[in-house]
């Protein structure tokens, strides 16, 4: 058990909504307290392996028509969002008929009156038959919900957090349920966090409403707080700009998995002096991350992080010791930089042994003279990959096994990770060109 307070300044994004809700008053510094953190025994299971991608909810009562024919909702059904929020109205079997078969249909019940005419209405056996998880009922009462839930609907548990009470019924209540959606009062991301921690570990899907309809900060934000994030968010923008942008940064946090495949090492020298770069990040690696760098376009090596024992000095948890400064160092959306181009702020990729991708800011590039080691390997389908790295033990790759291979140790025969792809570039964008490289 942890205990975490809650006196911080507010996050970019939510300023305004502090100033205008007034974060700082008497009434919320009398109630203020540690919040506890607890550990969750109830409803433990996987939930994210399932999923693809961020759940991204639009909630229809915020379009301004509130009526299929109203431009944004004509936009988000071809966009990114994976569900649309309803309500029992006369617009019911509107949405329900045009929203596309992979969206959710998530009908979100204000009282107990309401409760009651649904269960009489012919959509109470719509959603109650459900062969494909497609409908979800969504309330804020949670013994209602539970009713709900054991006579076989889907359903999402709503909640509004104010204070450390109402905060632990969040968490509690929710984990009952298939779904959890949290709209916070106060602009800290915080009891977020908590919340995000209480749950990970269950089956509940976890999604922030972001109360203004043009905080893209705050939506995108959610979606990385801890670095594992919520697993969506009820974002529902009003103007055009406003969801442009939001796709635009929803679509930079997406980044598919590369495909890295085993080398064999053919050869392994001293080349002599030059100018190798760290690279340090604002992050952390993991123990089987690193980065994809090599001398040529086609590809490069997975190069392990200093997160390793070294016998004389301090792990750097945020280094690649990296190679020379002429190399290309592989980035998202398929394209590259020469390690001399990387600055401070530049954005980098880091993969892992699997091939997960994410990004990371660079905090500072270390160049110094070392002296340098040529490695070679050969890849399945004949391709020849090589790079030059600082000729020292301490500088390392990974093997096929993901563990550690100290490159002064190399030798023909050994296997290692890379990744492998067509050749020709042109300012690190892919090209089709006859480019020779050696």
């Amino acid at each position: 058990m942890s205990t975490v307070e809650t006196d911080v300044v507010p996050a970019k994004g939510a300023k305004n909504l502090a100033k205008k809700e007034g974060f700082v008053t008497e009434d919320n510094v009398n109630r203020r307290q540690a919040l506890r953190l607890e550990n969750i025994v109830d409803n433990l299971g996987e939930k994210r392996e399932a999923l693809d991608g961020p759940v991204i909810w639009f909630d229809s009562s915020k379009l301004k028509t509130q009526l299929p024919s109203d431009d944004i909702y004509t936009r988000i059904v071809h966009q990114s969002y994976t569900g649309l929020i309803v309500y029992l109205n006369d617009a019911l079997d509107k949405f329900i008929k045009t929203t596309p078969e992979r969206m959710n249909i998530i009908l979100k019940l204000k009282d107990e009156s309401q409760l009651k005419s649904f269960k009489k209405s012919e959509h109470s056996k719509l959603f109650l038959d459900n062969k494909n998880g497609r409908f979800i009922v969504g309330y804020n009462n949670s013994d209602k919900l539970e009713e709900l839930k054991k006579e076989g609907y889907k359903t999402c548990y709503d909640s509004y957090v104010d204070d450390n009470e109402s905060l632990h019924s969040a968490v509690n209540d929710g984990l009952r349920f298939d779904y959890s959606t949290i709209l916070f009062k106060d602009p800290t991301n915080i009891p977020l966090e908590l919340v995000i921690a209480s749950l990970q570990k269950t089956k509940t899907i976890l999604l922030k409403e972001i109360a203004s309809p043009s905080d893209i900060d705050d939506a995108i934000v959610c979606l990385g707080v801890m670095e594992y994030g919520s697993e969506g968010v009820i974002f529902s923008p009003t103007e055009h700009e406003v969801l442009d942008t939001f796709i635009a940064k929803l679509h930079d946090l997406e980044h598919a998995p590369l495909e890295l495949q085993v080398g064999t090492i053919i050869n392994s020298e001293p080349v002599g002096m030059g100018y190798r770069a760290c690279i340090d990040t604002a992050t952390l690696f993991d123990d089987d991350e690193g980065m994809i760098v090599g001398s040529t376009s086609q590809g490069g090596f997975l190069c392990c992080p200093e997160v390793f024992f070294l016998p004389y000095m301090e792990l750097r948890p945020f280094r690649v010791n990296a190679g020379a400064v002429h190399s290309y160092v592989s980035n998202v959306n398929d394209k590259t930089d020469y390690m001399s181009e990387l600055k401070s702020g530049s954005n980098v990729m880091l993969v892992n042994s699997k091939g997960r991708v994410r990004t990371a800011p660079v905090g500072r590039m270390k160049i110094e003279q070392r002296p340098l080691r040529l490695i070679e390997a050969e890849f399945p389908n004949g391709e020849m990959i090589n790079v030059l790295m600082q000729d020292d033990w301490h500088v390392r790759i990974f093997s096929d096994k993901a563990k550690p291979l100290n490159i002064s140790e190399l030798k023909p025969g050994d296997k290692v990770l890379g990744y492998v792809t067509d050749t020709g570039r042109h300012v690190g964008i892919k090209i089709d060109e006859n480019i020779i490289e050696k």
